[in-house]
């Protein structure tokens, strides 16, 4: 009974020299992988241009329970204008070992350092950006804090998960709490909750029938998405670099206050620009407005502080001018 009540987590890699870390790219097809420093293997996926060098390079995090092909349709509309995207499985998800077990903060954004290091070694010269939709978000973000940021010029949160516990009801924080001593093995499902993630049915309805996709989660295992998201919010003021922070206004899954709290957090003197739409739900890059908010990616890219095609921005600025 004892033995039950204990939480489990990803073990390390089987502890190779931290120059032994390698990126080999693969297809959404064909999954190359990446080699992290302490030698674990991670599922990657580039979507390519056709001419090199790119003119920009993206490396793009997934979120909870998704997996690396989340990326497919941005990718491959990224790729189309000379940016290189980049996605690898994040540890405890997708077709990683260990799948469903939590690997703490401190290797998700390690993995992260790793991959950005060699990112930087493979395009020397070449912006590199990182994208993170929601728990990617969080893992983003949390990466911020590290003593040795990831050498990026520029961030993307997509819906970022930093629904932190100062901000959730207290029967949520006590009840995850408890559950996490009790009964950290446990799976709940979810279902009933009758939250929807996206208007794209048909998205929803394939990642249902992928089995790459994890349909629950350990109770340890949320325990530790939520550690995540405190440290999330909590980085949003070290963040030095560009930022384009993305919501929709129809989120079920994370609410707008913890991302209007991290918008304001985020220091005067960090260009940043914050696009709010109307339209959009929880998966903004698989939504079906999804090509809008690529686009908004692309234009961000090619000039930070140049007019963005959606018009989603003018809300946003009103938010801002209200927080400030």
């Amino acid at each position: 009974i004892l033995a039950g009540c204990a939480a489990r987590a990803v073990p390390p890699g089987p502890g190779l020299p931290p120059e032994a870390a390698r990126l080999v790219p693969g297809s959404d097809e064909a999954p190359g992988f990446l080699i992290a420093d302490d030698g674990y293997r991670l599922p990657l996926r580039a979507w390519l241009p056709a001419e090199e060098p790119p003119r920009a390079v993206l490396l793009a995090l997934h979120g909870f329970n998704d997996y690396s092909h989340a990326f497919a349709q941005p990718g491959a509309a990224l790729a189309a204008r000379g940016i290189a995207v980049f996605a690898y499985d994040q540890r405890g998800f997708g077709a990683t070992a260990h799948a469903g077990l939590w690997a703490g903060r401190q290797t998700l954004t390690g993995d992260l350092a790793t991959a950005t290091r060699l990112l930087r070694a493979r395009y020397p010269g070449t912006p590199l950006y990182l994208l993170g939709s929601s728990m990617g978000g969080a893992v983003v973000l949390a990466a911020e804090a590290r003593a040795e940021p990831p050498p990026v010029d520029g961030l993307i949160l997509a819906a970022p998960a930093v629904w932190a516990r100062d901000t959730q009801p207290w029967y949520q924080r006590a009840g995850l709490w408890l559950m996490v001593r009790l009964a950290p093995g446990l799976r709940p499902s979810g279902r009933g909750l009758e939250i929807q993630a996206s208007d794209n049915i048909e998205m929803l309805r394939a990642l249902g029938r992928d089995p790459l996709v994890l349909k629950d989660a350990r109770f340890d295992t949320l325990g530790g998405l939520v550690d995540l998201m405190d440290a999330a919010l909590s980085a949003a003021s070290k963040v030095r670099r560009p930022t384009l922070l993305l919501y929709g206004e129809k989120d079920e899954i994370i609410p707008q206050v913890p991302v209007e709290l991290l918008w304001r957090k985020l220091p005067a003197a960090t260009p940043a620009r914050y696009v709010v739409y109307p339209d959009g739900w929880h998966m903004l890059l698989r939504d079906l407005q999804a090509a809008v908010v690529i686009d908004d990616i692309a234009a961000w890219i090619a000039d930070p502080a140049g007019s963005l095609p959606s018009v989603g921005e003018a809300r946003a600025h009103e938010t801002r001018a209200a927080a400030d």
